[in-house]
């Protein structure tokens, strides 16, 4: 079971840097764990399937440096273009073969990333280059968010995309990809860990890149691949319902949307 490689197609990635959320709530949650278990200064963090660094770039201010690893050029491309920090690089790397020293890093972490590794050789990998007492922070969250309008909530108009994707997941991922983390959380040999089902973190959207955000799933790139007539039939289906309800107009007026990030956090023995 190897890594699988997607998200490399130029376009795609542009289109994961410019409309992914960028993981402020979840950064601030691990780093609050990470401060409480280990002294400063901290010296490296990884973070291991970075894509276009919107998260890498977070880790910045609280380490002397930060490497953030990709197995796609065209992810790292843009990762290198985007907001870069003089402390932090990206190097091309599968998640089980990190160009990293044995016990040399405070942090690896993997935002929406891990459910496409291989779990077994991953973990491995992660206790091969922690430092004792550093720490491993994992995090993702599912395609299915909340969209509200005022006072109104939308979601119910967001069911038929969010089921007519579902189809085209990867066989990796399974039904749920939160259940990958939870059988990673308990394969964990750590005894400091802990779980967490659900935080919420809310974004003013416009329609439009709400759209352009659920586009950037893997679901619906495969469905662009395998039935493109499909993939555009339900992004305008739901473009004319959720305006339709909102008694507006343009694709530009703003919904709240809320990410629902899952996560799970640990740190290695010291001795």
């Amino acid at each position: 079971m190897a890594t699988v490689s997607l998200f490399g197609d130029r376009q795609h990635a542009c289109a994961y840097l410019q409309y992914r959320p960028v993981p402020h709530e979840m950064v601030h949650t691990i780093m609050n764990y990470v401060k409480e278990r280990m002294p400063f200064p901290l010296e490296l963090a990884v973070d291991v399937g970075c894509g276009s660094g919107q998260g890498t770039v977070l880790l910045a201010p609280h380490f002397t440096r930060v490497v953030g690893t990709d197995i796609s050029p065209a992810q790292l491309e843009n990762a290198r273009l985007n907001q870069q920090p003089p402390n932090v690089t990206y190097s091309l790397a599968p998640s089980d073969a990190l160009p990293l020293d044995d016990e040399s890093v405070d942090l690896v972490t993997a935002m929406s990333a891990a459910h496409w590794f291989h779990p077994e050789h991953f973990l491995e990998e992660v206790h091969r280059v922690l430092r004792p007492g550093g720490c491993v922070a994992l995090f993702s969250y599912p395609i299915e968010m909340d969209v509200e309008y005022g006072d109104s909530s939308l979601t119910h108009l967001c069911q038929e995309f969010y089921s007519a994707v579902s189809a085209f997941r990867h066989p990796r991922i399974g039904t749920k990809s939160v259940d990958i983390y939870k059988k990673m959380f308990l394969s964990c040999p750590y005894q400091d860990k802990e779980w967490q089902d659900t935080l919420p973190a809310r974004r003013t959207l416009s329609v439009k890149a709400f759209i352009e955000m659920l586009k950037t799933f893997s679901t619906f790139q495969q469905m662009q691949l395998k039935d493109p007539e499909q993939a555009k039939l339900i992004c305008s289906n739901l473009k004319t319902k959720l305006l339709s309800s909102m008694q507006v107009c343009t694709t530009e007026t703003k919904v709240t949307v809320t990410v629902k990030y899952f996560y799970w956090l640990a740190c290695k023995p010291k001795q």
